[in-house]
């Protein structure tokens, strides 16, 4: 039913359109019902999820089921509950004035209750806009029954000279002020168990319990809950009646391939115009990014119960083009492209979002950040040249042994970090035999991105044993991997 808003004013002109109301649950399942005969994507931006997260998040909303989404720090659980906004009604009427958003045919409160019995059909109505349907909350020890249900309030009856006995005296909480919208609350293991309790009859009855009143308030609410299951043991827990009362659990995850992390980490970073028109990112560098990620969460080093936000790629991303940007601006260059050597810039991005378990704090934040890019170079360095077996003999002959001797005959290689872009190609081109390997194994590939892919050439050859890499002040230095021995005897 299509209505001009703007013209309907009161509570007759609601009824002579013949408008019917329906609970939040029932308006979620309509329009999802709607948008699933359309073809149309319920969740838009969230990647990753299509054929695991989103099907059952859709046949808990079919079920009208107050919804629990389970799951690791950066899986979007939030994300997801601000999205189904998008499945309500654009507009609902509501009685005017009213704290919790009265129905003008279903009153609840004694203001609506009061005001239709006095002005009948020209009771003021106001309409409230699906982006104000939302409420949420974050679970923390300091929460209390009277921020969420609500409390009797001094002040007020004081205002109006009325006892304590009158209903007019009560404050309400949070939950009923979202009365008709969807109402969040993040971290539920966090919530004190008491808390927890107090949630039990609205989930269950839809009625509240505010000191001695004897209130019946049939809340019409979408609950949506997110929780950790690293919290369960590390600060609380659900109480079984409240997970009793839930209808659907749903568990969220990582995405599982580099291309859908890719799409979330540019979805999502907060770049600059002047960074992404003056900063060329290869193909490989955004792969490599993710799968540093990918390699943070199989790590012996990273406890895996806590988790690798996707809020780590996303700001590595944003860190690894600032250090390209930087090295511009240094350099008064317009336009710069990303090397492998500006993976050094995502370290303090890594560092502050990763747990340590105990080996890992013996080797340090720093050190393990640099571990997990060496392993992601390493991961994909088997996609573009030739695997190196770890167990070949001394006297086997491989195809990197003419780059290996180059490096043993001479003293070495620089790159430093404030390389023009022209001085980075000319110290990559100016070794004969990186240039033929990659020719070799690599002959189409793209001519803007063959000076990353030659340099990651260079660190895979070192994570493979193969080559010496260590890191100064200005840059790097590759050289061969005995030069140290021989240089100390």
């Amino acid at each position: 039913m299509k209505i001009d808003y703007k013209k309907v004013n009161n509570l007759g002109e609601l009824k002579s359109l013949g408008y019917k109301t329906k609970s939040i649950k029932d308006e979620l399942r309509d329009n999802l019902i709607l948008k699933i005969k359309k073809g149309e994507e319920t969740f838009t931006g969230v990647w990753g999820y299509e054929d695991s997260v989103i099907p059952e998040l859709e046949r808990a909303i079919l079920s009208r089921h107050n919804i629990n989404l389970l799951g690791l720090r950066g899986q979007a659980k939030t994300r997801l509950a601000h999205l189904m906004v998008n499945l309500l009604d654009e507009y609902i009427p509501v009685v005017k004035g009213s704290e919790i958003n009265d129905d003008p045919f279903e009153p609840m409160s004694r203001y609506a209750m009061e005001l239709i019995k006095e002005k009948g059909d020209d009771t003021p109505i106001s309409w409230l806009h699906r982006d104000e349907r939302f409420a949420e909350k974050l679970a923390t020890p300091d929460v209390t029954v009277a921020d969420l249900i609500g409390d009797v309030d001094p002040i007020k009856a004081a205002n109006l000279k009325l006892s304590y006995a009158d209903d007019r005296v009560i404050h309400f909480g949070m939950i009923p002020r979202a009365n008709r919208c969807i109402f969040v609350i993040n971290e539920l293991p966090d919530l004190q168990a008491r808390i927890q309790v107090s949630l039990f009859n609205i989930l269950e009855e839809g009625d509240i319990q505010i000191r001695g009143f004897k209130l019946r308030l049939p809340l019409d609410i979408q609950f949506v809950f997110t929780a950790n299951p690293e919290d369960y043991t590390n600060r609380g827990s659900i109480v079984t009646p409240l997970k009793d009362r839930i209808g659907s659990q749903i568990l969220t995850h990582y995405p599982d391939d580099i291309e859908t992390a890719r799409k979330i980490t540019e979805q999502e970073a907060n770049l600059d115009e002047r960074q992404t028109s003056s900063v060329y990112v290869p193909d490989l560098a955004k792969d490599l990014l993710e799968q540093v990620i990918f390699e943070a969460r199989n790590s012996e080093y990273v406890d895996a119960k806590s988790g690798v936000s996707a809020r780590t790629s996303i700001t590595a991303f944003e860190n690894l083009l600032s250090t390209a940007e930087r090295r511009a601006l240094l350099t008064d260059a317009e336009n710069t492209a990303v090397r492998l050597s500006d993976f050094v810039g995502i370290i303090p991005a890594i560092t502050g979002k990763i747990e340590l378990v105990y080996e890992g704090e013996q080797e340090g934040a720093d050190g393990v950040a640099e571990i997990l890019i060496d392993d992601a170079v390493k991961s994909l360095f088997p996609r573009y040249f030739p695997k190196i077996n770890k167990l070949e003999r001394k006297d086997e002959e491989t195809v990197y042994d003419e780059l290996l001797s180059w490096f043993f005959q001479g003293e070495g290689f620089e790159l430093l970090d404030d390389f023009t872009d022209e001085e980075y190609k000319r110290a990559l081109d100016s070794i004969p035999a990186l240039n033929q390997l990659v020719k070799e194994h690599q002959p189409e590939y793209p001519e803007k991105d063959l000076n990353f892919l030659k340099e990651l050439l260079l660190w895979g050859l070192v994570c493979y044993k193969k080559l010496n890499k260590q890191r100064f002040s200005e840059g790097y230095y590759f050289k061969d991997l005995y030069s140290n021995f021989l240089n100390d005897i």
